[in-house]
């Protein structure tokens, strides 16, 4: 009994440890929901590409839903006790766990219920909660490196697994709310010019 006690304990612990999303994006605490737009920037005309609604507890992400330009579903994801479902409209879900691991860093990794792994990233932190560095350690093996300036990410930087540099794309905040939330963001390719303008709306408590 007192075994079976520790176990449970260990891996409440293990869930709980896991990085607050509000930590990896600067989003400041107290977020109750958000709406994030993504677009293309061509010739100064915006076209959306993904709207996403977050819902939030402890500053981790309880439920969140995509939809396309269109409205038609992309992805839906909850957050169970062990582990985030991802619900999509052409395919089967993929059950993702996350293990925290020494250093500053989390395993994510996703599989169909049959236990096929479909995509596996491990993250790096900083000390603060912010991204460091995300390898992509199932697909293409790429690693991307985030880059901050005062308090706010300024630069992604993506590297393929011999150290190739695949892009750089430059990062914006052009506005924030009161509470220091960026609600519009601007981010440029350096290599092919692709541009991506991003609005969040978040809610409070």
């Amino acid at each position: 009994m007192r075994i079976l006690f520790f176990i449970i304990l260990l891996l409440t612990v293990q869930s709980c440890a896991t990085k607050k999303y509000t930590k990896k994006r600067l989003l400041p605490e107290g977020i109750k929901s958000a709406t994030e737009e993504r677009y293309v920037v061509i010739n100064n005309q915006k076209k959306l590409l993904l709207k996403k609604e977050m819902v939030f507890k402890n500053g981790r992400i309880k439920y969140s839903k995509t939809v396309d330009s269109l409205g038609n579903l992309v992805q839906e994801t909850e957050k169970r006790l062990w582990f985030v479902v991802e619900s999509y409209p052409d395919k089967e879900p993929y059950y993702c766990k996350t293990r925290w691991k020494p250093k500053q860093r989390e395993r994510i990794s996703c599989y169909t219920k049959k236990q096929y792994k479909q995509n596996e990233s491990i993250y790096h932190y900083n000390k603060d909660g912010t991204i460091d560095k995300m390898v992509d350690n199932f697909t293409n093996f790429h690693t991307q490196y985030f880059y901050y300036a005062n308090k706010e990410l300024s630069k992604i930087v993506i590297r393929d697994k011999n150290d190739k540099l695949i892009d750089e794309v430059l990062v914006n905040c052009m506005a924030k709310d009161e509470k220091g939330a960026c609600l519009k963001e601007m981010r440029i390719s350096t290599k092919t010019n692709y541009t991506e303008e991003i609005l969040i709306s978040p809610t409070y408590d």
